[in-house]
């Protein structure tokens, strides 16, 4: 193998690889990912994170418990994983609609 050929091996590849994944992008997917980078981005933000509305039991006189804490995180981040999971496989079947509603529902959840 010349060395011409050696180096332009690993730029054809490359090139492959991206249109293969281009061809498979689906109509939510730049958006999935940039909401996903926007996440990434948000890590040093004490105020960022994953958001539910205050119960009732919260509401009338009850404290929460770390118990308690730890159970409603469980759950929403449970809750979230299965959203964004729920869009990527939207997106990869490639519906529109119903990718943009699962996303949707997964940026409700998450402060940025």
């Amino acid at each position: 193998m010349s060395g011409f050929q050696a180096a332009i091996l690993p730029i054809v590849c490359a090139l492959l690889g991206l249109s293969i994944s281009f061809a498979h992008a689906g109509p939510c997917t730049a958006e999935i990912s940039r909401f996903e980078k926007a996440i990434r981005d948000s890590a040093s933000n004490p105020y960022a994170g994953l958001m539910a509305p205050q119960s009732v039991a919260a509401q009338i006189d009850r404290q929460p418990t770390p118990e308690s804490l730890k159970q409603t995180q469980d759950r929403l981040r449970s809750q979230f994983a299965a959203t964004m999971a729920r869009a990527k496989r939207l997106d990869t079947k490639g519906d529109r609609a119903g990718c943009t509603s699962a996303l949707n529902a997964a940026r409700r959840m998450y402060i940025l």
